[in-house]
Order: C-alpha cells, then sequence, then structure tokens
C-alpha cells in the first residue's frame, strides 16, 4: 500500500520507510526532528509546473496530465519506490494544505497505475508461458 499523508502529522508504525517529496523542505520542520527515510525533491513537479498548478483545485486534473509527463521522463527516480511499494507499505510525505490535491496523491496514483501495469504484464506472461 502506498499511503499519503501530511508531513506535519505524526508517525505511526504502519507507516513503512516514509519519504518527503516535495521539492522544498516544509516551513517549522527541522530535519532532526522528522522520521524520514528520504527527500525525494527530484520527484516532485518541476518549479514551472509546481508554480502554474499552486494548488488550485480547479487546475488539478491538468495538473496530474502534466505531471505524469515528467514522471514519464524520470523513471530512475521512481523505480525504486514501485519496488519497495511490491514488498511493503510506504508513506509518501507532502507539505500542501489540501490533502486531495498535492503532488503526493498525484504521484500516488502514478506508481500504483505503473503497478498494475507491471502486475497485468506478469500474470499474461506466466500464461503464456504456462501454455
Amino acid at each position: 500500500m502506498i499511503r499519503v499523508k501530511r508531513i506535519y502529522d505524526p508517525h505511526e508504525p504502519e507507516d513503512g520507510p516514509r519519504y518527503l517529496v516535495d521539492r522544498l523542505w516544509p516551513r517549522g520542520v527541522k530535519k532532526e526532528n522528522l522520521l524520514l527515510d528520504g527527500w525525494l525533491k527530484d520527484l516532485a513537479p518541476s518549479d514551472d509546473l509546481r508554480r502554474w498548478f499552486g494548488h488550485d483545485p480547479a487546475k488539478w486534473e491538468e495538473f496530474r496530465l502534466r505531471y505524469e509527463a515528467e514522471l514519464a521522463g524520470n523513471s530512475q527516480n521512481w523505480h525504486f519506490l514501485l519496488d519497495i511499494s511490491r514488498k511493503q507499505d510506504i508513506t509518501l510525505l507532502f507539505s500542501a494544505h489540501d490533502i486531495e490535491h498535492n503532488n503526493a496523491v498525484a504521484l500516488r496514483s502514478y506508481l500504483e497505475k505503473k503497478r498494475d501495469v507491471v502486475s497485468s504484464t506478469v500474470a499474461i506472461n506466466r500464461q503464456l508461458i504456462d501454455r
């Protein structure tokens, strides 16, 4: 399972590995006080996309499409998350106030789609081999 939660929310044992996926470090958070397995700023939306979106829910669908296009060209930076999420729960952390329209939610959706495609491909290949 891939969870998303605000970085300001408390750590929970079921979080699994926790990765901050914002390009900018969140305000008021000290690195030494945070349980974090990595800061994946290279997975965050580009500065131009982040500024264009501005957390405007009216731009959400277009933001997701543009962000997915950026992610498609950046597979070396997200593929390891896919591998980890197949073995254990992980948590993507974000600092935005909007818990439904942010890059962590979009990234989770993207990773889940990729994981489903890989799982389907593996199942099809097994069926072909078994014939």
